[in-house]
């Protein structure tokens, strides 16, 4: 499974599997206090939350490996990789691994985005062993064939196809971020561009499992009912006799600041158009990030919020509009306006009434009670997004990729102190049209539509 902007959405999608539901929060108590850490020999982290209000845990690896570590004309072997990962060792067959998982009553699956790839196996507490036999073998002896990797090289070329270029939201959102992105290898899309999949050979995927794939580019995220001493002597024994490897280097090149407004228009096949604006904006290494946290929920937080007011009832302009926050990524990332209009309505239009939402932050106040009401939806977005042990645990593994998952401890602080000259400052320095990149969708008839480009994008460029 591959999402670039993994945080902005999976929480919706995996709660319909898994609802192990739990009775605390990483809110209640400092994280410090509930987190257990150790750093084994080889390099290999370990986090555990012990939680044991149902016999259940979730047993996740996280690997600091996704497209922002790839290369040009190499892109989408993170995402390769991770399929290439369920092929077997020399103990495990192919078709095995998610057999033993099921037989043994649990679930499991894998997500890479820009600066990530996990595994996971949500399992009965007394299962937990299954999650740790297997991942431990296939971190060191996974089973690289030619015949495999051309099956699941063919595999991923027609999810692209069905994720990417069947869909044209999507792909106007990875040209959107061809165009934005310069240097950053966010870039290039997390499957990566199709012309770069067709030329995958066996040897970049072992190359790629050879460099990343090590303990000290690792860890694993323990969350559930489990006796700490006993599961640390589990992993151990499993992981320790890992050879260490090394860590990559982790410093990708960045953009530097823009300096003139860029657009991409696309034309594909759709019943109605589409638009995002997209404003290159710090992470919370940044204070601003969590204004920006703010903001998006002024604009988009629920049905009372300024777009869902403005634009879908009073205007009647769009039929949805949103804000987005990259508050988690590695690198700086982008704040994105989005709409659909209504069926007759001109994409100028909504591009107007979105500029002029942001125009307001800019020149007005936002009221202490708005302020206040954004906040309250933030927290309570925070403390129900941890209601299974999965979600607690994906937190976990988030912030530990960005910033070290004791990092969560500064968010609702941070978000509560957020104030209307904050705002407004903040609008004024990142959410400005020259350091903005809009995408634009053109639908078009079937007997119109061109020949699809997958790779660096058609654009309309401003010098920067």
């Amino acid at each position: 499974m591959c999402q670039s902007k993994f945080h902005r959405c999976m929480r919706r999608f995996l709660f319909l599997f898994f609802s192990c539901f739990v009775w605390i929060s990483l809110s209640d108590a400092a994280v410090k206090d509930q987190v257990y850490e150790k750093v084994l020999p080889n390099g290999l982290k370990v986090i555990l939350l012990q939680n044991r209000t149902a016999p259940l845990v979730t047993f996740q690896v996280w690997y600091r490996v996704g497209s922002r570590n790839e290369e040009w004309e190499k892109t989408g072997l993170s995402h390769m990789l991770e399929h290439m990962m369920f092929k077997g060792t020399e103990k495990i067959a192919p078709e095995d691994f998610s057999r033993i998982v099921q037989e043994n009553g649990g679930n499991s699956n894998a997500f890479t985005s820009n600066d990530f790839t996990a595994y996971f196996e949500n399992l009965s507490a007394d299962k937990v062993h299954i999650g740790i036999d297997l991942e431990s073998d296939r971190m060191q002896n996974l089973s690289l064939k030619e015949k495999d990797f051309l099956t699941e090289r063919m595999v991923v070329m027609e999810e692209r196809r069905l994720r990417t270029m069947d869909n044209p939201r999507s792909y106007l959102i990875e040209q959107m971020n061809a165009t934005a992105f310069q240097t950053s290898p966010y870039h290039w899309p997390t499957i990566g561009w199709k012309e770069d999949i067709e030329k995958f050979t066996l040897d970049d995927v072992k190359a790629y499992y050879k460099k990343y794939y090590n303990p000290a580019n690792a860890f694993l995220v323990v969350v559930g009912d489990f006796d700490r001493d006993d599961l640390l002597s589990r992993i151990e024994k499993a992981f320790a006799p890992i050879p260490g490897g090394t860590a990559p280097d982790q410093k990708k090149d960045i953009d530097t600041p823009q300096s003139g407004e860029r657009r991409v228009f696309v034309k594909r096949e759709a019943e109605l158009p589409y638009i995002v604006m997209s404003y290159h904006i710090p992470n919370l290494k940044n204070p601003d990030g969590y204004v920006l946290e703010v903001i998006a929920a002024i604009l988009s937080g629920g049905k009372s919020s300024r777009l869902y007011q403005n634009l879908v009832l009073e205007k009647k302009l769009v039929i949805e509009a949103n804000a987005d926050n990259s508050l988690l990524s590695h690198d700086p990332d982008l704040f994105s306006l989005s709409a659909e209009p209504l069926p007759g309505k001109q994409v100028d239009d909504i591009e107007n009434a979105l500029n002029h939402e942001i125009e307001q932050l800019q020149s007005e106040p936002v009221p202490e009670h708005e302020i206040e009401k954004a906040k309250n939806q933030i927290e309570a977005s925070f403390v129900y997004g941890q209601d299974s042990r999965f979600f607690q645990a994906m937190l976990l593994a988030q912030y530990e990729i960005t910033s070290g998952w004791k990092g969560i401890d500064d968010y609702l602080p941070s978000v509560r102190k957020v104030t209307p000259e904050d705002i407004q400052r903040v609008a004024k320095k990142y959410l400005i049209p020259d350091n903005r990149t809009v995408g634009i969708l053109i639908p078009v008839p079937h007997e119109e539509r061109k020949p699809s480009i997958s790779s660096p994008p058609l654009r309309e460029r401003m010098i920067r």
